[in-house]
């Protein structure tokens, strides 16, 4: 079977750590990513799950601040003013 190559930038330190833990598990690089290929085509997907992760916005964190402003205005704490529009450049 002939054989192509293929060419990826990444970082520096990714590169290193990724070489890294290759080693650690008797890999080489180029054996590992051969590794994701054949399980792409194997699979037809990508074989693992990509996510953005959740929103910031509904982070308990978050929730609790929002819920204790609208607290805060309800109980007349807070201060009107005028929508601020700033204009695209």
């Amino acid at each position: 079977m002939s054989q192509a190559t293929i060419t990826a930038r990444v970082d520096a330190q990714d590169k290193a750590a990724f070489d890294a833990f290759c080693s650690n598990v008797g890999l080489n690089t180029s054996t590992a990513i051969n590794l994701f290929v054949k399980a792409v085509l194997r699979e037809r997907r990508i074989p693992f799950d990509i996510t953005q992760g959740p929103d910031p916005f509904y982070s308990e964190e978050n929730q609790a601040y929002l819920m204790k402003s609208v607290r805060e205005l309800r109980e007349g704490k807070g201060q009107p003013h005028d929508l601020i529009e700033v204009e695209d450049e």
